[in-house]
């Protein structure tokens, strides 16, 4: 079976916390298991972390473990009755300080600050814009609207403001005490979600490494792109992240469905040039949460975002809550697969222009370049950080990329970069045996023969992070 590029992340949930179906899940192809912290105690999601590494174990797979971070509640508080009809041309009014259940005239507010994040004339978004309200006027803590679009309105639903402009920070004290279970458990990625700019990841960073201390770990972080406000701050945003995440939901509220798929493209283009990882999420596989085969429209997304080069597509509500989650995975996989077929591999083009001045990273394009142009069956980085790996894998070849790494947090890290398949093998050695170890591993599992040429790269003296200094080509033997 040929092997796949981009990589799948997968939310777990109830449909997904059987360890038998977790381990078909992983057998399948999913690389990353997504917890999502806006459910369930610490203790779940440890006990969630326990279920992973046990599956992965079993599947002979390793798996990354991203902890997703709930961020602010924007939300609406809830009704007497759970939810109300609301009709276009009403008055609703949005009260802050409103203790008693909603009803058809008005509700509370989650969200305290919004009656000082509005004015006249704003367009409020509810339900992921299934709802739209007019703002009129602000009266101390009660923003009064008119309905402009109206449906149901259940309790607890998201508020948004088209265009941005809501100043929730994007962590909570929840998030606080998350980012500390997350540790707990070795999260290999957090995600954070609402970041406007640099700064609230920044924080986050400095959060998730004083919680790791204890445990000697230090996660890659991710940022969710969901704000209006974060798009003009997007390399500010990615320079202090690992990578970001296209978060298209809360994002298409507040831009506009229409431009989501402009910025998709975006984004995706900016995180790789700027060396990062990027997960297309949200919406992917929609329908197979009820039905056992996806859309036509939803198998094109996948694709586009597989020739947008995304590193990961993400399942949310499909895999966590749906009926089909492992038939979800094999779609998905299949998808991706097929896409890959029809990518286009310039190389001579990607290095055009561009300067490398790290030694580490010119080695790594040296091998790119090379293997590419000698028909190489494979690369073989060996890495300490990952980092050559996943300078490899901003660029698209048509081989795979061996990442061979003695750290397991590396190799954990490396299950969400695209096109590259991380090992863990002890490379204390000397560079021979090293190198012989590597050899034997792809004649073993089939992907080099005897007389096929391979590239590698590999640091001397071994074992220091950033020392990649050295590029062979080997015929094997």
């Amino acid at each position: 079976m040929p092997q796949r590029a981009t990589k799948i992340v997968a939310t777990l949930g109830p449909a997904s916390s059987d360890p038998a179906l977790l381990e078909a899940m992983i057998r399948a192809g999913v690389n990353v298991v997504r917890l999502n912290f806006s459910h369930g105690t610490a203790q779940d999601h440890i006990d969630r972390a326990t279920l992973v590494r046990e599956a992965a174990q079993r599947a002979g797979r390793e798996v990354g473990i991203m902890a997703d971070l709930q961020g602010p509640k924007i939300r609406v508080g809830k009704f007497a009755a759970g939810k109300v009809m609301l009709e276009p041309g009403q008055p609703f009014v949005l009260d802050a300080s409103r203790t008693e259940p909603g009803d058809i005239d008005g509700v509370g507010l989650d969200y305290k600050e919004l009656p000082r994040d509005v004015r006249a004339g704003d367009t409020l978004l509810l339900n992921d814009g299934l709802i739209v309200m007019t703002v009129n006027k602000v009266v101390g803590p009660a923003v009064h609207t008119t309905v402009k679009l109206g449906g149901e309105l259940s309790n607890n639903k998201g508020i948004n403001k088209q265009g941005g402009g809501l100043t929730a920070p994007a962590l909570t004290a929840k998030d606080m005490e998350d980012i500390k279970t997350a540790m707990g458990l070795k999260a290999d990625y957090v995600a954070v979600s609402f970041p406007k700019n640099a700064t609230d990841m920044e924080l986050a960073r400095q959060l998730c490494n004083v919680a790791g201390e204890a445990v000697g770990h230090k996660p890659a972080l991710i940022a969710k792109i969901e704000r209006a406000e974060a798009i003009p701050e997007l390399a500010n945003i990615l320079r202090v992240s690992d990578g970001i995440m296209v978060a298209r939901g809360d994002l298409a509220v507040e831009v506009g469905n229409a431009s989501v798929p402009g910025l998709q493209k975006h984004m995706i283009k900016m995180a790789r040039e700027m060396d990062k990882v990027v997960i297309t999420a949200t919406q992917m596989m929609e329908s197979m949460i009820v039905n056992p085969v996806p859309t036509r429209a939803e198998v094109s997304d996948v694709a586009n975002a597989v020739l947008d080069g995304t590193d990961a597509v993400m399942l949310s509500a499909e895999t966590a809550a749906g009926k089909y989650p492992l038939e979800t995975v094999r779609e998905m996989a299949n998808i991706c697969q097929e896409a890959e077929k029809a990518e286009y591999a310039e190389l001579s083009a990607d290095f055009k222009g561009k300067t490398f001045k790290r030694i580490d990273q010119s080695i790594a394009m040296g091998a790119l370049f090379t293997a590419h142009h000698l028909g190489a069956k494979a690369i073989v980085a060996l890495t300490e950080s990952g980092s050559t790996a996943l300078w490899m894998s901003r660029h698209n070849v048509r081989m795979p990329i061996y990442a061979v790494t003695s750290s397991l947090t590396a190799q954990r890290k490396m299950t969400l970069y695209r096109n590259v398949r991380p090992l863990l093998m002890d490379t204390s050695a000397d560079r021979d045996t090293a190198l012989a170890d590597a050899e034997a591993y792809l004649k073993n599992k089939g992907i080099v023969q005897s007389g096929d040429v391979y590239a590698i790269t590999v640091g001397e003296p071994m074992g220091q992070p950033g020392g990649t200094n050295t590029l062979k080509i080997c015929r094997a033997a």
